[in-house]
């Protein structure tokens, strides 16, 4: 019953969707019914579902899931994890990847959870600001681990094919909690990670 309300629920979203996106073509200037932009609607709104799916996840329950009682306490690193978002000013991608860490305390996570994290916070209207922020502090509050640390490098479309049209250039945003707000820790991070970043 459920699956069967989702999916009414996610064919209703779609068809709104490909209506506004229809008039949008209109307003452009193009004829939605010409043969090349016929289906574009349909597919335009099943794309920005899909780049919008994060707002119907908790990443909080994704890493609940996956904790597991460990004594390990070094530094855990998971680099280059790919990311792909829509910046809330205009709607265009920025992309890039991050970099993240945690030391443990008492609980260790399925290594695969934390790009998950990254994936739901990223698949929002957002700002590369408060991306960082979100996942630091997800990570931070479910696995309470006795420090955490993100770093992402991206690049904006909205900088590189509109407004200042600066094509090389990019954003480095940090968050560090716990442990990783001590020098000495955030720079072993840093340095872990200093070939990635440009």
């Amino acid at each position: 019953m459920h699956y069967q309300f989702f999916e009414e629920y996610n064919l209703k979203t779609t068809d709104s969707l490909k209506n506004d996106f229809r008039e949008i073509i209109r307003e452009l200037g193009e004829d939605p019914e010409r043969e090349g932009v016929l289906k574009t609607p349909e597919r335009a709104a099943k794309a920005m579902q899909f780049l919008t799916q994060g707002y119907k996840m908790d990443a909080n329950k994704i890493l609940k899931k996956a904790m597991f009682k460990e004594s390990y306490s070094e530094m855990v690193v998971v680099k280059d994890i790919e990311v792909y978002s829509l910046c809330e000013h205009h709607m265009l991608p920025f992309f890039g990847k991050a970099h993240i860490a945690y030391i443990p305390n008492g609980h260790i996570v399925g290594l695969s959870k934390l790009p998950r994290v990254v994936d739901v916070f990223a698949r929002r209207l957002q700002v590369q600001e408060r991306l960082t922020n979100d996942i630091v502090e997800c990570i931070n509050n479910t696995l309470k681990p006795q420090g955490v640390a993100v770093v992402i490098e991206a690049q904006h479309m909205c900088m590189m094919m509109r407004g200042v049209q600066k094509q090389n250039s990019s954003t480095t945003t940090s968050g560090f909690r716990g442990q990783f707000e001590k020098n000495e820790t955030r720079n072993e991070f840093l340095k872990l990670i200093s070939s990635d970043l440009k």
